[in-house]
């Protein structure tokens, strides 16, 4: 544990021994694939939790040992349910007895690429209904620079409690990577930046005893922009590979292997993938979080705008390069059956936030395709904030593969069985590289 930086008082004192020995009582409100993971870490270090979530069907589930997040396993949730340390609840009020509470809310944008923080403050207020003395909060979910100290801080400060004295604020980003192995929210580094170092102080207490390490920052500024960097990383290297697949595939190149042939380079590269469009939570919203923050600075973002731009038209290049494929079999996309292999955002999980292949169904639906999908981790199509699609994942077998005119594959789960793929469809448009996994294949195979 690093020396502390801040003057506590008794209040402060009291709380940071709690969290030391793990006694305190943490809440974690909002209990989706940020705030579950998250209750498994503060579990397995030996704290008691209480889930908060206003949705009464995952409270149900957990007390019923449901499981509704397909990576986390149903061993986990089977293990909540007769766990005494863990308290599912749709009453806020359960929050007056937390010793620290950690928000993890969904961060989406508006209509017009503003940030939505109505979850976040909405959080907040709900919070400071039942703030007192001796409380931690913070600030888990991906925002703008500032957001802690401009937009939580003065509802909790209206509770007439004293920020750094009375209750303790900071910040730090989840870096969750749902379905990878070896990524569980316990072994991913934390930053934590707080509003002030004794703030900074007992969230760092609460931290180092749940992760394998932690980064202390020297504010929740720092550790904001710190979570949109790692992100925008991302974006604008897969624009940037995305851009590049258009123009080799104009000159008849191959981007995968191009891709190959530079990671063999032992310094100054690091691979990133071409793909329909950009998926998850996390790297299509956050950096137009910056872009609308630096406008309000009076600066601008081109970069970015650039990598947004080129990211969010892969899905009309996917659905174009289909159309080709259809008619060069001298086939119209109207009235094609066209089925859809992968729908989640990324392989091996069932979460489908922001995945592209939402608009990629909704745009082959609109040229007049037959559109079916198969997705072994999604059974039926959710509900989404922009999309209503009316479809249920269909049985993967020859019989299907054979009365499809093509075969569109947006995400590459390993239990989806290339090699039948190969053997039995027709037209195969492949965005993920996940024929080349398959030897000698009846089907056509273009990239995309």
């Amino acid at each position: 544990m690093a020396p502390l930086a801040g003057i506590m008082n008794k209040t402060a004192t009291d709380l940071h021994t709690r969290l030391m020995n793990r006694t305190a009582r943490i809440a974690v409100v909002g209990l989706g694939y940020v705030g579950l993971p998250l209750v498994r870490a503060l579990r397995s270090a030996g704290f008691p939790v209480i889930g908060f979530d206003l949705d009464q069907s995952k409270i149900d589930a957990l007390r019923g040992g449901r499981s509704y997040i397909l990576h986390l396993g149903a061993d986990f949730f089977s293990g909540l349910a007769g766990d005494d340390r863990f308290t599912p609840t749709c009453d806020y009020t359960d929050l007056a007895t937390a010793d620290a509470i950690l928000i993890c809310v969904p961060t989406p944008l508006g209509p017009h690429r503003e940030p939505d923080l109505s979850y976040v403050i909405g959080s907040t207020q709900t919070i400071a209904k039942v703030l007192r003395k001796g409380q931690l909060v913070v600030l888990e979910s991906t925002t703008y620079p500032g957001t802690t100290r401009d937009e939580m801080k003065p509802i909790l400060d209206a509770t007439g409690l004293v920020c750094g004295e009375d209750y303790f604020l900071a910040y730090s980003p989840e870096r969750e990577d749902p379905g990878s192995a070896g990524r569980s929210a316990a072994a991913i580094p934390k930053l934590v930046g707080g509003i002030g170092d004794v703030s900074t102080d007992i969230a760092m207490a609460l931290y180092t005893g749940v992760v394998a390490q932690t980064h202390r920052v020297s504010s929740a500024e720092v550790a904001e922009s710190a979570k949109l960097l790692e992100n925008i990383y991302r974006a604008v290297n897969i624009a940037m590979v995305n851009e590049l697949k258009v123009v080799l595939d104009a000159m008849g190149i191959d981007v995968w292997e191009v891709i190959a042939a530079a990671s063999t380079k032992p310094f100054g590269f690091q691979a990133f993938y071409p793909g329909p469009g950009l998926g998850g939570h996390c790297i299509p919203i956050d950096p137009f979080y910056l872009t609308w923050k630096a406008r309000a600075a009076g600066t601008n973002t081109r970069f970015i705008e650039l990598a947004g731009e080129i990211n969010t038209a892969m899905p009309h290049y996917v659905v174009e390069r289909t159309q080709s494929a259809l008619n060069d079999d001298k086939r119209s996309i109207n009235g094609a059956h066209i089925l859809v292999l992968g729908v989640a955002y990324k392989k091996n999980i069932d979460d489908i936030r922001e995945s592209p292949s939402a608009e990629i169904v909704e745009l082959l639906l609109e040229r007049g395709a037959v559109v079916s999908y198969h997705d072994p981790h999604i059974a039926v199509y959710p509900q989404m904030r922009k999309h209503s699609i009316n479809l249920a994942s269909v049985t993967l077998n020859a019989e299907t593969l054979r009365s499809q005119n093509c075969v569109l594959i947006l995400t590459d789960h390993d239990a989806v069985d290339y090699q039948l793929v190969a053997d039995h469809a027709r037209l195969v448009v492949d965005t993920r590289n996940a024929m080349s996994r398959t030897t000698a294949a009846k089907a056509r195979v273009v990239k995309s």
